[in-house]
């Protein structure tokens, strides 16, 4: 498997969607139960992986965003980490990825700043994590979503403990380059990924092209290091009355411009989540395919 940090600042590399949304147009009620349908619906888990390697992803990412104890447990499969995360990396494995990306998503616990236990509590967390695919030949680890600064610092300190694997990090933000839900801006965040040794640094935005690109370029100033784009979509199913918008992602097509822009703009990862089908993957793979990013 190639050392996927001999293509960071050269090749664009685009991300496997979550497959939740493929799970859910196959009858499936997704609520957060990815990790329990890997042990129990394997097949059906593979079949959606195996459309995005064929949609022509470079990077196949685990469906394993809700992998810490803290998550599992609200699902009551607490003690089963070990167990989800093998399933996940067989499955992608099978299909012969140029890289293999391990998903690890936000705790969900509280963090208070100022208290150490708390502090640490969410380090251990993201520690034990990673720890779950250790020799497992993965190529990153990515922390998606994370909920705050805070949140980042005790993601990356927490990998940093046990692994020297490549770190991507990533925050929601907002269509204003703020994180969802708090005052703090993206540049602030990107700040922390630099501190704390981050190999990649992402956003993940439910927003129009404009503003996606606009957050972008603010990062390329911000920091130093590869830059992940995540971009939900919506793709259209049926006529929308006249008075109802569209979404700015409807079509895959639309991921060709989008593609570029951001590409453009500074970014190397793409990925499109949301709703977003096999086609959506495939359109962002087909403009980049053999094209060095700008940074």
């Amino acid at each position: 498997m190639p050392d996927i940090q001999l293509r960071f600042h050269h090749d664009m590399l685009v991300l496997s969607s979550p497959i939740a949304a493929a799970l859910e147009r196959q009858g499936f009620e997704i609520e957060g139960d990815i990790e329990l349908l890997l042990m129990t619906e394997p097949e059906e888990a593979a079949d959606a992986v195996r459309m995005q390697s064929v949609a022509g992803a470079q990077c196949l990412v685990t469906p394993t965003q809700g992998i810490t104890e803290a998550r599992l447990a609200r699902q009551r499969m607490e003690g089963h980490a070990q167990e989800v995360a093998d399933a996940a990396v067989g499955m992608l494995r099978q299909y012969k990825p140029q890289h293999l990306i391990a998903e690890i998503g936000a705790t969900g616990l509280p963090i208070d700043p100022g208290s150490k236990p708390s502090l640490l509590a969410n380090r251990d967390q993201y520690s034990a994590a990673v720890a779950l695919f250790a020799g497992k030949d993965v190529d990153a680890i990515f922390f998606s979503d994370l909920a705050s600064a805070d949140d980042l610092r005790c993601a990356l300190m927490g990998g940093r403990r046990v692994c020297d694997l490549p770190l991507f990090a990533s925050v929601r933000a907002d269509a204003e380059g703020k994180v969802l839900g708090r005052s703090m801006i993206v540049e602030e965040c990107a700040a922390v990924a630099q501190e704390y040794e981050a190999s990649v640094f992402g956003i993940h935005m439910d927003a129009d092209p404009d503003d996606v690109v606009a957050v972008t370029k603010r990062l390329a100033g911000a920091c130093d290091i590869p830059i992940l784009v995540q971009v939900d979509v919506f793709p259209k199913v049926s006529r929308l009355p006249r008075h109802e918008p569209e979404s700015a992602y409807s079509m895959p097509d639309d991921m060709v411009q989008l593609a570029a822009r951001l590409r453009a703009a500074g970014a190397q990862f793409l990925r499109a989540s949301g709703k977003a089908t096999p086609s959506y993957t495939g359109a962002l793979a087909a403009t980049v395919m053999g094209v060095d990013c700008i940074r």
